[in-house]
């Protein structure tokens, strides 16, 4: 009876109790099982927040325990939503192929011997999506070998766990075997939020702040405001976690969650499943959150136990109360959302934040003109790939194959890690997906980031696909600018398919099958954990070795992918006088069109080569084109990168104007680097995204903003820029743009900077990794 209390207390799962219920926060428990020596340090958690409760005297929510419980120094650090930047210490850090090739390269330049915490390289995003996993992944290994090498030859010499291609996709990776509740944990891709699905704090960053931490430097953060998103009722029917993201996109926007965590709360939390939460997280970073969060509760636990890390589920149960918020906790804003009354939502096209509910999506669709035709329906990636998504989506699939139908669109399926590929296989849930015409394709990134080699439209078709992925800007998914994207759930995806039309609406329309009769979709059902347990399939994980010594990581110079770094130049100590405009960019600019994806990310680990791709995708507001500007040394308009390259060697320096929330979408440091590389000195715009603005930091660039946003306006692309104060430069004191115009007159503009002492010292090195090797060879 005492036990059956306890346990009702704490929320244990109903799979598993042992004697490890009544662990204690002190206790080892190992962060994974892949790691026998790595622990969770829940004391240290308990022992800052009791100073800080001491010093703040407030209900703290969920995010402020987890930030706080990780501060370097709790008693001195100033704390100030919004304002403070926070030293911090992660618990681990996680990096994807492509940008794990940059911060291993940086990582390798601060002449360091191992990583000071639990790392993981995950190969993901450099396998291109043509026929089917069959082809497509021997095909990659062979087209990658040179840059697959060099990761797991610099894991294995630093001490990283390296996941070979065919594994899966980084946060699916890191859901089932090492996201843990109450952790921190940085990741350089921008969804590395999806790990707030088990209570972690996973947040999307450049590859050099992760240099930071595997350098055991402490970590800078912003204090985040802490956004709280009160859930009421209960998900059923149509109505999925996905359809919670898209609502709240809808609400906030792109950059409504800009330097804020968003923690999610209230009754209808206990409706989600772990997979579902972890969705609602991955997608987060539409929003421009620094990240999402949920408390921990009994669906985390199942998760924890079905993944073989019923350990964590015992001791995260004993570390409870610090592991919810605060009763009375304030947030800076909150959101409500009645999982009663949501209904689905398909979002798009060109902008993850147009949200349009199901039962108003045709009317949309035929008032905006989008094309009615689907062509493909496209469901997994790193957001809704969990066996709790397949089966739904296969549910329906076999609904339409028993009535006969056909579908009318190309289908893919995208598992997101190898575990669930083979337990969908084993459980049949592939062959339905077979028998619809579906094709698997490789564990990994694929369409989601633009690896599709897709073959079905010419470029310049306008045309109409839908998916269950995260981000849909314009030639996302395909290079094809006239290709309208939609986000939605798979389950939505995969009824729509069986139409092939825009305006189609599974709820509430019939089709009819082959014999003439009406078929109506019944809503879908599945299965939030397998029965059967998950089934591991092949073993793709390479531990780094005990005995390090005799490996050595070697780059070809002639190598077209991989390139060793140079040290970028300190500052001169004056101020910028005259320097050009290179680009004066006109609307929305993500890190797509700073630095594109797509065939461009075979490049990734060799600047030079990669810096051909530099704002291309950037519309120049003197002439409404891409990858046209004007050179001033020679009068012509011509590529961005080539009118930089020509005024890198003349030794002028140049700048970027920017509109609003510059720099939005991926974590890729490549837009920063490039811009540095290139000769670029400051980026001054209306708004930056978070991660943006920080990488820029790194470099050794000034991130600047107009203190009034029109002054936007003030500033021609054929003026030339000064930047004074300089010389004085300190926290919290603006600058002055002075615009030189043609006819000679000048313009004083104000811009605002956010760097604090610390980040000053990286502009005047050159980069914050010229400052690290500068200290690390005194």
């Amino acid at each position: 009876m005492l036990l059956k209390k306890i346990c009702s207390t704490i929320n244990c799962s109903n799979a598993k109790i042992s004697k490890r219920a009544f662990a204690s926060v002190s206790d080892k428990v190992t962060m994974s099982p892949l790691e026998s020596d790595k622990f969770i340090n829940y004391k240290r958690i308990e022992d800052n927040l009791k100073i800080i409760r001491n010093r703040l005297n407030h209900p703290l929510t969920l995010a402020e325990k987890i930030v706080y419980g990780h501060l370097e120094d709790a008693k001195n650090q100033d704390i100030v939503r919004g304002t403070s930047y926070l030293r911090l210490h992660p618990d681990r850090v996680a990096c994807q192929d492509a940008t794990a090739q940059m911060a291993l390269l940086q990582f390798m330049s601060a002449g360091l011997p191992t990583v000071a915490v639990p790392t993981t390289v995950h190969c993901d995003h450099l396998i291109e999506a043509q026929y089917g996993n069959d082809k497509d992944l021997p095909r990659a290994k062979e087209l990658n070998k040179e840059v697959y090498d060099f990761l797991a030859s610099c894991s294995a010499k630093y001490g990283i766990g390296f996941w070979k291609p065919g594994s899966g996709i980084i946060h699916q990776i890191i859901l089932e075997n090492y996201a843990f509740p109450g952790g921190l944990m940085i990741g350089t891709d921008s969804h590395t939020p999806n790990a707030g699905g088990l209570g972690m704090v996973a947040i999307g960053v450049g590859g050099a702040d992760a240099v930071d931490v595997m350098a055991n430097i402490p970590w800078e953060l912003k204090c985040p405001k802490v956004i709280g998103v009160k859930l009421t009722g209960k998900l059923s029917g149509w109505t999925s976690a996905k359809d919670v993201i898209l609502k709240v996109a809808g609400i906030l926007t792109v950059k409504g969650g800009t330097g804020a965590i968003v923690e999610y709360f209230g009754p209808g939390v206990e409706s989600l499943s772990c997979t579902g939460m972890a969705t609602i997280c991955n997608m987060g970073a539409e929003i421009g959150a620094t990240t999402s969060l949920f408390p921990y509760n009994k669906r985390m636990a199942d998760y924890l136990n079905a993944t073989k890390r019923s350990n964590i589920a015992s001791l995260a149960n004993s570390f409870k109360h610090n592991l919810v918020p605060d009763e009375g906790a304030k947030y800076d804003s909150v959101i409500e959302v009645d999982l009663n009354t949501l209904e689905p939502h398909i979002n798009g096209p060109f902008t993850p934040d147009l949200a349009t509910p199901l039962s108003k999506f045709k009317d949309a669709a035929k008032t905006n003109n989008w094309p009615e035709e689907l062509k493909v329906g496209l469901i997994g990636s790193c957001t809704n790939s969990s066996y709790e998504d397949m089966t739904r989506s296969a549910s329906l699939a076999k609904q339409a194959l028993d009535a006969g139908l056909v579908a009318k669109s190309k289908f893919t399926i995208t598992p997101g890690s190898e575990q669930v590929r083979a337990t969908i296989e084993r459980d049949g849930i592939t062959e339905i997906f077979d028998k619809i015409g579906g094709v698997t394709l490789a564990n990994a990134c694929g369409p989601c980031i633009g690896q599709w080699d897709r073959q079905d439209i010419k470029k310049g078709d306008k045309n109409s696909i839908i998916n269950s992925y995260n981000r849909n800007f314009t030639g996302r998914n395909d290079a094809n600018p006239a290709t309208h994207s939609f986000v939605s759930s798979p389950e939505i995806v995969t009824a729509m398919i069986f139409a092939g039309s825009l305006h189609f609406n599974p709820i509430t329309d019939s089709l009819t099958t082959p014999d003439g009769k009406l078929f109506k979709f019944q809503p879908p059902r599945g299965d939030e954990l397998p029965q059967r347990g998950y089934d591991p399939g092949q073993n793709t994980y390479q531990a780094p070795p005990a005995d390090r010594s005799s490996i050595s990581v070697s780059v070809d110079p002639k190598s077209n992918r991989l390139e060793l770094l140079k040290p970028f130049k300190p500052w001169d100590g004056k101020d910028a006088k005259e320097i050009d405009i290179l680009i004066k960019v006109k609307g929305k600019c993500t890190t797509d069109h700073i630095s594109m994806a797509g065939p461009w990310l075979k490049y990734r680990g060799h600047l030079d080569n990669i810096s051909n791709n530099m704002l291309i995708g950037g519309i120049n507001v003197a002439n409404d084109k891409a990858n046209s500007i004007f050179n001033p040394l020679n009068g012509k308009f011509e590529a961005v990168p080539k009118t930089a390259r020509d005024l890198k060697a003349a030794g002028r320096p140049w700048i970027v104007v920017g509109d609003e929330n510059y720099g939005e979408g991926s974590s890729r440091e490549h837009a920063a680097l490039e811009v540095r590389h290139l000769g670029g000195f400051a980026v001054v715009v209306k708004s930056f995204a978070r991660i943006h603005e920080t990488n820029l930091k790194k470099q050794g660039m000034l991130p600047l903003t107009f203190d009034n946003p029109k002054d936007y306006d003030l500033i021609d692309p054929t003026d030339k820029v000064s930047i004074i104060g300089l010389t004085t430069f300190q926290p919290g004191k603006p600058l002055t743009l002075r615009a030189h115009k043609k006819d000679g007159k000048t313009v004083d503009i104000k811009v605002n900077h956010t760097f604090n002492e610390g980040q000053i010292a990286w502009f005047k090195a050159g980069s914050a990794l010229n400052l690290m090797a500068a200290a690390a060879n005194k």
